[in-house]
């Protein structure tokens, strides 16, 4: 090891040659998931031409050292080469463990992402990774002697590289232009894989967006919006917004092993075929909730414009945002009252960094007996299913289904008991969402408070399935496991505007996160211009009367757009 270390304080290159064995390391090497589905595409054609293959690794190469090339010069070189190699083995670790996509999603997850979540990706196995992949080259570069030329001589050394680069490029373009196009236009999700440069893309058009483009103006959809009942019960509805929960774990929607043995009891309603707005969170929760729908939904626009909240809000309901995930609301509770719950050890459902979804519970309880308003709505937003530990979703005392998986590294589980720690969380969700029934079932027959249950999960979750692992794939090429979400209705047995049966028939219904903005103006009863009955899918099942009184002749019927 010392004679490594002497050999390798007295090694010395040039800055052309740096360059140019760093960028082998980062296209050959940290660019491997990009070769690969590459190398696959190209191959599974019925006639491929040998040397476009061949020459896939030196695109690739050539196009590296041209991009490093530009920005590493001089005293630049060794920074830029080392942050380069640091970021692109962070990068090579996400996707060769978990499948992840570094695209505009993912860095707006990762900017969005807390202390306590970002530190669960930690672990042994990452830490060496890194240590390998990242650290010791990143070393190495700092270690190297450099010899520079005189600034002239420099210049025009460079400038051949990134000219021979340059005509590398041009030539492997223009005699393999079609081949190149056709592979990219059938495969669209391969240019995502290049790393870093995808991430830095990325990186520059989330910056661009959210600290240098001005701020829109704010958007009023309606200045008048009412809740209209015709009875004089209060009305309670509690909305829990689910987090990381797939639709094929539940039981209730045909899965086999029994993870909703708890809200079946309670004669719950569970729509089977619902799809998210987006794979992450940072997507997803404020996408649901906005007018926009998911073909023309963008955050900057959501932002600048009322939600479903804000018109309940405003329509007169008593609206609470309680919320057990330190994603916060993603904008959405901006303009309500909010409390989070607090992670403090003393509470025996947290441990300093997450509470299970127990903790929620109290916080409910305290509202539904303070209730000051004759509508009220409470959203409880859960830690639900977040990955990778699932083991700190559930307590010790309600680990249904063993063996299971107590590490974050969990490509490093087998397949049982990576499913057997997930689908504890979904049976611990099903737990919870039994006591909020439980509390709002009281509700009904001490106080005579007409009361309902909404839950939907914000995106799904991939558990090894085609080698992928986690959340977050851009739409386009996301697993359905990422994609279709649970969605689960209750109401108690006294209420007058929805016919339960003619729910359960519309259960399998294909839906979206698309009608939660419509759903949720509907199950409250706001009369609002806002409000589009073709989006509502639970208004053949309303009464006629209900329908009469909460649909204003000017409601919207054509899409709002930015």
């Amino acid at each position: 090891m010392m004679i490594f270390l002497q050999k390798l304080k007295n090694l010395t290159l040039t800055t052309n040659q740096l360059l140019f064995f760093t960028c082998c390391y980062i296209a050959l090497i940290l660019n491997l998931p990009f070769l690969t589905k590459a190398t696959n595409a190209i191959t599974a054609l019925d006639d491929y031409n040998i040397m476009f293959l061949i020459s896939l690794p030196v695109f690739l190469l050539s196009l590296t050292v041209l991009v490093q090339g530009v920005f590493s010069f001089r005293w630049l070189t060794k920074p830029l080469l080392i942050v380069t190699v640091l970021i692109s083995s962070l990068i090579f670790y996400g996707t060769i463990t978990y499948g992840i996509v570094f695209d505009y999603t993912m860095v707006q997850n990762t900017v969005e992402t807390d202390t306590a979540e970002a530190l669960s990706y930690l672990n042994v196995y990452a830490s060496l990774f890194f240590l390998f992949f990242g650290i010791l080259p990143a070393f190495l570069i700092y270690k190297v002697k450099l010899t520079y030329k005189p600034f002239i001589r420099e210049l025009l050394s460079r400038l051949k590289v990134i000219s021979l680069s340059l005509g590398t490029v041009l030539l492997i373009a223009s005699v393999f232009y079609s081949n190149y196009a056709a592979v990219g236009r059938n495969n669209k999700d391969l240019l995502s894989y290049i790393t870093p440069y995808k991430m830095i893309d990325a990186s520059y058009k989330f910056v661009r967006n959210h600290y240098f483009y001005p701020p829109l103006k704010f958007q009023v959809l309606d200045t008048l919006p009412t809740i209209v009942r015709d009875n004089s019960r209060k009305h309670v509805t509690v909305m829990v917004l689910g987090e990381t929960a797939r639709a094929q774990s539940f039981s209730l929607n045909g899965y086999s092993k029994p993870t909703n043995i708890n809200t079946e009891k309670h004669g719950v309603i569970s729509f089977s075929d619902v799809s998210s707005c987006g794979t992450a969170t940072a997507v997803s929760v404020p996408c649901m909730f906005s007018r926009l729908n998911k073909k023309n939904y963008n955050k900057r626009s959501a932002t600048a414009q009322q939600n479903a909240i804000d018109l309940i809000h405003l329509a007169g309901a008593d609206v609470l945002w309680i919320s057990n995930n330190n994603g916060s609301c993603k904008g959405v509770c901006t303009r309500v009252k909010t409390i989070q719950v607090a992670t403090d050890k003393s509470n025996p459902l947290c441990d300093g960094e997450y509470c299970f979804d127990e903790a929620l519970l109290a916080h409910l309880k305290q509202k539904l007996n303070s209730l000051t308003h004759e509508n009220t709505l409470i959203v409880l937003h859960m830690i639900g299913s977040h990955g990778p530990t699932y083991f700190k979703r559930y307590p010790s005392d309600k680990n249904v289904f063993t063996p299971d998986c107590q590490r974050s590294d969990i490509q490093n589980c087998s397949p049982e008991q990576l499913l057997n720690s997930y689908d504890n969380t979904i049976a611990y969700t099903d737990f919870v969402l039994s006591k909020v029934i439980n509390e709002l079932s009281v509700l009904d027959k001490k106080d005579n408070i007409e009361s309902s249950m909404l839950y939907i999960s914000d995106h799904g979750e991939s558990l090894g399935e085609s080698g992928v692992y986690l959340h977050g794939l851009p739409y386009a090429f996301a697993p359905v496991e990422q994609t279709h979400v649970p969605m689960i209705f209750w109401t108690d047995n006294t209420q007058a505007d929805f016919n339960t049966e003619c729910l359960r028939d519309l259960s399998k219904s294909p839906m979206s996160h698309d009608n939660i903005f419509d759903t949720l103006l509907s199950i409250m009863s706001v009369k609002s211009k806002a409000y589009r009955i073709e989006n509502d899918p639970f208004i053949d099942c309303k009464s006629e009367h209900a329908i009469a009184r909460t649909t204003p002749s000017n409601s919207l019927k054509m899409e709002i757009t930015n």
